[in-house]
């Protein structure tokens, strides 16, 4: 894509931008690009002024979106709920009438004088720290004045009826002495203004962009160039502490994935949040060439690097999928009414497994943690229903009864790839898995070609062997359970219990298996879980599964209440008193005790010493890559 490279046009087009009375422009909208503007120096009390520049439109109607939904997040999140004082004008700067159709659509009647559409964006991280239900964090949108901005663009921009495919031109300006990061390429920068074109609406919000105080840190793996920007409000983290664990895992990462390249650039973003009226979401959102993190800030570095590796390599492995190999829904995503793909076993599923199965392959974890996080795997994914067609579910995301069921793709979708895996070794005499599966996939379908979504699983099996299209046909369409036992033999594994550390309401920071659970009708409502091993901690109190808490230490229990005290748990010790009120079967209990150093009774995978020698074959194939 070209810049602009006249200096005299673009100054225009910034006097334009600060509505110095601009003529009417005549270019119809379809032959021009989308001219957006954001001054980030012109904030008020978080909220950012954007100017949206279509050029002219013929008669009838215009319709402007916000997006509802965007493409790797499977929710309803109405981004244009955060929208205010929207207005439409016409070339003298005089308001236009504009009707709401909904939460996320604008209609200006009169659409051939409409010049330009202005309004205001409120950020998302303070709604959640508010307790509003706010989109994902990594999704959402933080402005603090001077300091840090996050642009997940699609909460900041959007698009007009029909004209999604239109290129875009984004002009923006930052205050000075705070630094971006960012793969969306920029152009030349002129009086402040930053010019960056693309060739479509995707194209701009698939490009998160982050502003912070501190420098990024770089460094090139392969052909990659990787940037780390971090914010850490407290001042307790930087960049350069993330730089040798991010700088070893995306090295082993590209040795796992060999002649696989989808990016020449990567970006990871990373936020700290204090947890206090902040960003409550933690995890990650993949972008072509770009991941946004939100961890919280308490934690000590070691378990951030642990979460880090575990999250960011999942989002880097969707270079692969669904970022190139990925069905028309995707590709021709409708961001106000989706249509949503049948393979999450794959976008996520695959991504899941590959992020557990490159660390035991390049030496980062052994085989017994590797082992463990599978069998924790198995556990998360008895939370969810077990007999529900797997396609079925990811076809009907948005809606109930599926909806509840979607973090289960992130648990049974891992399994389903590990059984995959298992088979195609089985099949190919250990030289062909689902990574090979992956690389001949990318070969066929990339960035601009995509798949028909009813039509990948009956090419896969074409592309491998019967036995596939059975356990598609049996495991991922069908609602038939897994045999997990079944599969672990086929590698000479066998499981037995023992006694390992825990956390005090996860299981431990890699699985993030909890003791504790939310109920979906009533997200205030927090309870112990029932039928599974409960940690010492937890027992030595007296607490019990079904037992609903209501306060632990003076804090009152709710969704907000105990993500803090997670938070808190961090820097307890094992003489930490805890008090600890619940509401068993209608009666309040105070439980008391001292906080102890958890342990849980678990059931782990280990080899078995009789195993035949061709499942010992197959495991190291499986294991090894060979």
């Amino acid at each position: 894509m070209t810049a602009i490279r006249n200096g005299l046009m673009l100054t225009l087009l910034s006097i334009m931008a600060l509505g110095c009375g601009a003529a009417r422009k005549t270019v119809s909208a379809k032959d021009s690009p989308v001219q957006v503007y954001m001054d980030l120096n012109q904030t008020r009390d978080d909220r950012l002024r954007v100017e949206v520049d279509p050029g002219a439109f013929g008669s009838g109607p215009v319709r402007f979106y916000i997006p509802k939904t965007v493409p790797g997040t499977y929710s309803t999140d109405n981004y244009g709920r955060y929208v205010e004082a929207f207005s439409a004008q016409d070339s003298r700067g005089d308001a236009l009438e504009v009707h709401r159709l909904g939460p996320n659509t604008w209609e200006i009647p009169d659409g051939k004088v409409l010049d330009r559409i202005v309004y205001e964006v409120n950020d998302t991280f303070d709604a959640e720290g508010g307790g509003e239900d706010a989109p994902f964090s990594p999704a959402g949108t933080n402005i603090l004045e001077g300091r840090h901005y996050m642009l997940n663009l699609h909460g900041f921009v959007g698009y007009f009826e029909g004209m999604t495919e239109q290129p875009y031109t984004f002009f923006l300006k930052a205050p000075n002495g705070i630094y971006p990061s960012s793969s969306l390429p920029v152009g030349p920068v002129e009086d402040g203004w930053r010019t960056y074109k693309v060739g479509r609406y995707f194209d701009l919000i698939d490009n998160p962009i982050q502003f912070t105080p501190t420098a990024p840190a770089v460094f090139r793996v392969g052909g990659i160039n990787v940037v780390l920007s971090v914010y850490s409000p407290g001042g307790k983290y930087s960049a350069a502490d993330f730089k040798p664990s991010m700088e070893k895992m995306m090295r082993a990462q590209k040795a796992f994935l060999g002649d696989i390249d989808g990016t020449t650039e990567y970006n990871i973003l990373l936020y700290l949040s204090t947890m206090q009226g902040d960003a409550m979401g933690f995890g990650a959102l993949e972008h072509h060439t770009s991941t946004v993190v939100v961890l919280p800030e308490v934690l000590p570095l070691p378990q951030l690097e642990e979460a880090m590796t575990d999250v960011v390599s999942h989002e880097f492995f969707h270079i692969v999928t669904p970022l190139n190999v990925h069905s028309e829904e995707i590709q021709y995503f409708d961001y106000n009414a989706p249509k949503m793909s049948r393979h999450l076993w794959m976008y996520e599923g695959t991504t899941e497994y590959f992020a557990n199965l490159f660390q035991v392959r390049e030496g980062l974890i052994g085989p017994d943690e590797f082992y463990a996080r599978l069998m924790g795997k198995i556990r998360n994914a008895a939370a969810y229903n077990d007999s529900l067609s797997f396609t079925e579910m990811s076809r009907k995301v948005l809606e109930e009864p599926y909806a509840s069921q979607y973090p289960n793709v992130y648990e049974k979708g891992t399994l389903i790839n590990l059984a995959l895996d298992i088979l195609l070794r089985e099949q190919s005499g250990g030289q062909y898995g689902v990574l090979e599966l992956m690389k001949d996939l990318s070969r066929k379908y990339d960035l601009d070609t995509p798949f028909k979504d009813s039509e990948l699983l009956a090419e896969i099996a074409a592309m491998t062997y019967p036995e596939v299209a059975t356990f598609f046909e049996t495991h991922v369409i069908g609602g038939t359970p897994i045999d997990y036992a079944a599969v672990f033999r086929k590698v000479g594994l066998l499981s037995g219990e023992r006694q390992v550390p825990s956390g005090y309401f996860l299981k431990d920071l890699a699985s993030q298996e909890p003791f504790i659970d939310v109920d979906p009708d009533d997200t205030d409502r927090i309870f112990i879980r029932r039928g599974i091993p409960l940690n010492s901690f937890l027992t030595g109190l007296g607490a019990r599964g079904g037992d609903v808490l209501k306060s632990i230490n003076g804090t009152e229990v709710n969704l907000n209440g105990i993500r803090m005290i997670i938070g808190q748990s961090l820097g307890w010790t094992p003489d930490t008193d805890i008090r600890m009120e619940v509401d068993r079967d209608g009666e309040r209990l105070l439980l008391e005790g001292k906080a102890g150093s958890p342990t849980v009774t678990d059931n782990r995978l280990a080899p078995d010493p009789d195993a035949p020698p061709e499942a010992v074959a197959l495991r190291n194939a499986w294991l090894n890559g060979q």
